[in-house]
């Protein structure tokens, strides 16, 4: 059981290792093998031209929480 354990660990690690590999010589981001929402021109999650109401209700309350971070400020 022991064995299995390190070998996937290793298997793992190196996979991993690998990755990083890569990424500091290319320079590139890992992306999927179809290169993601962003090559149909998708820049977001949601990109919706309308948001729904309950989209709406949490931007205005992170807007009222920004606002009162602003008023409260220390510095």
């Amino acid at each position: 059981m022991l064995k299995v354990f390190i070998a996937a660990f290793v298997f793992f690690l190196l996979a991993f290792a690998g990755m990083s590999l890569g990424y500091m010589i290319k320079r590139k981001s890992i992306q999927g093998s179809c290169g993601g929402l962003s090559s149909i021109g998708v820049e977001k999650v949601c990109d919706c031209p309308e948001p729904c109401d309950a989209r709406k209700r949490r931007m205005a309350r992170e807007a009222a929480r920004q606002v009162q971070l602003e008023k409260h400020r220390i510095i």
